[in-house]
């Protein structure tokens, strides 16, 4: 993988990103060339995540402003949606939610748009460097920039980051757990990002581990979500589940939001 930038704008950012990442810099780029599987491209504010070749798909990054994101925040169903009673959003509660597998960020946008304060954590520095530069252009925009003020973002390990917690006071209300799973969804977008996705993190192998640390440290309760027919992660069984067309959420509650 390299960084590179499309204009006299991403330059900076591109040579900072390139330092901070340890990657190299390309002054000049050819999508086509294959000489490195993936582009980090900084432009104009903007950073997004490229395959190369000549059938390449077109780039993943983090948007919190257009397109799919938008469209849910308008018209996505509000408290209705699953994954708001599955971290326990009713009446007047909004629980603090840690997203300990971030990834685009789109589940703890959705969570934050419903009043939830969200914490980010990403373990890859490259996914991170999307989320960092999709985050900042929320907070720049006056129609999201309420909602990006209730989200943080953090690149560690998910399970060294919980064990690091320390006393009450700092344990996430909710945790939230989407590990990385093969997706049947044959979309474009689906097969895009996982590709990306696979290429940059890997499957997610420690999703036990995972839980298993979720469940010491969250303070109400654990959610994690599954493919709607997937067995639920090794370890201790959910409390309950709810299921969708084609994904679930498996609830383990630890005691009673109010």
């Amino acid at each position: 993988m390299a960084v590179c930038y499309a204009d006299d704008a991403g330059q900076e950012d591109a040579s900072s990103l390139a330092v901070r990442l340890g990657l190299p810099l390309l002054e000049v780029y050819d999508l086509r060339d294959e000489q490195f599987s993936q582009l980090l491209i900084c432009e104009s504010g903007t950073r997004r995540l490229q395959q190369t070749g000549r059938k390449a798909p077109g780039p993943v990054l983090a948007d919190f402003v257009s397109g799919a994101v938008a469209h849910r925040r308008k018209f996505g169903g509000g408290k209705g949606q699953m994954i708001a009673k599955a971290v326990g959003i009713k009446g007047s509660v909004r629980p603090q939610v840690a997203d300990v597998t971030a990834g685009l960020g789109r589940d703890s946008f959705v969570l934050a748009t419903l009043g939830c304060d969200v914490q980010m954590v990403e373990r890859s520095p490259i996914i991170h460097a999307l989320l960092e530069s999709g985050l900042r252009q929320a907070q720049e925009d006056p129609e999201v920039a309420d909602i990006a003020a209730r989200m943080s973002l953090i690149n560690a390990d998910s399970i060294a980051w919980l064990a690091g917690l320390s006393g009450d006071a700092e344990k996430p209300q909710v945790i939230y757990v989407d590990p990385m799973f093969p997706h049947t969804d044959k979309s474009a977008l689906v097969k895009k990002e996982m590709r990306v996705f696979r290429d940059v993190v890997g499957d997610d192998q420690d999703s036990a581990a995972l839980l298993n640390a979720a469940l010491q440290r969250a303070e109400y309760r654990v959610v994690v979500k599954r493919p709607r027919k997937a067995p639920a992660i090794v370890g201790q069984a959910p409390s309950y589940q709810l299921n969708g067309k084609s994904s679930r959420y498996d609830i383990y509650t630890l005691k009673s939001l109010s």
